[in-house]
């Protein structure tokens, strides 16, 4: 399970939401191999004034990875580094435009299909 919060700017990013969906999750299904249908993306868009980030460029984009705990290092350096092989080319951003935070919690504090999710059986890994 992962749900993605993507911040930026909305004169920016409002067109492209698909673009980034479609590489956020390739990059998703590619490093921590979620399923297709597995998409959850919140755009949080900004107008310029409520995006704060001096020495950023206007293309500057947060990307936010919650998920259960689980995944080793090795694997949440994977997705960054596939994140940053696929997405910032993609985009056309510079490295320093683009940041990727993961945050993971035990399966225990989310809720999910009425349970909490420690006693749901998925059909995809979420310890690798």
């Amino acid at each position: 399970m992962a749900q993605i919060k993507v911040y930026g700017r909305r004169d920016v990013w409002a067109d492209r939401r698909r673009d980034v969906s479609d590489l956020l999750h390739e990059c998703l299904e590619s490093a921590w191999r979620l399923p297709p249908g597995k998409r959850f993306h919140r755009f949080l868009l900004l107008d310029p004034e409520d995006l704060v980030c001096p020495e950023r460029g206007e293309r500057y984009l947060i990307v936010e990875i919650l998920c259960f705990t689980g995944r080793s290092d090795d694997a949440k350096r994977d997705l960054i580094r596939t994140l940053y092989a696929r997405m910032a080319p993609a985009l056309g951003l510079a490295p320093g435009d683009l940041e990727i935070t993961i945050i993971d919690t035990p399966k225990v504090n989310w809720g999910i299909r009425g349970v909490p999710a420690d006693e749901l059986a998925l059909p995809y890994p979420t310890e690798i």
